[in-house]
């Protein structure tokens, strides 16, 4: 992972920073994580260089070896889980996870309709990332404000 660059940025947003770089180099398994807003854009993303999809000849253990396409999967599942919720009166969705032959993807709400997405390996330990994945949202949801978001946003943006 290659770590993003937290100049100039507020104390909240280092910390959600190293939080996410925490994440993916402590939870084994673990490929890429991002945090998505309500409206699907990326706030956070553990390999914010590789914003774009690499070259056809590159290697890549990601969803097309991008991390925007993580976080378009983790927004589309969001609103999925979530229409469906509501068809059966099924209350918020908390955490969803799909389990496929070469991978699985876990998304997590965080807090106002922000999302955390995983990808791990097909062999993780789900309970692992999932624990991990409480963690973090529990150390980060009540810290992400609009305020922070609109930062987050913006950093995203100059990464690009």
């Amino acid at each position: 992972m290659t770590a993003p660059s937290t100049f100039g940025l507020s104390s909240e947003a280092r910390n959600l920073h190293w939080l996410l770089s925490n994440l993916v180099e402590e939870v084994p398994g673990v490929h890429s994580v991002t945090v998505v807003s309500s409206d699907g854009l990326m706030l956070l993303s553990s390999d914010p260089g590789r914003l774009t999809a690499p070259a056809a000849d590159a290697q890549e253990s990601g969803p097309r070896g991008s991390s925007a396409d993580l976080a378009t999967i983790v927004s589309g599942i969001g609103s999925l889980t979530a229409g469906a919720a509501k068809l059966m009166d099924g209350g918020g969705v908390k955490q969803t996870m799909v389990a496929m032959t070469e991978g699985s993807v876990f998304v997590m709400s965080i807090s106002d309709g922000s999302l955390l997405g995983v990808h791990a390996t097909p062999d993780c330990d789900m309970s692992v990332v999932a624990y991990h994945m409480a963690l973090f949202v529990g150390r980060a949801g009540h810290v992400l404000t609009p305020e922070l978001r609109r930062e987050l946003r913006k950093s995203m943006e100059s990464a690009q």
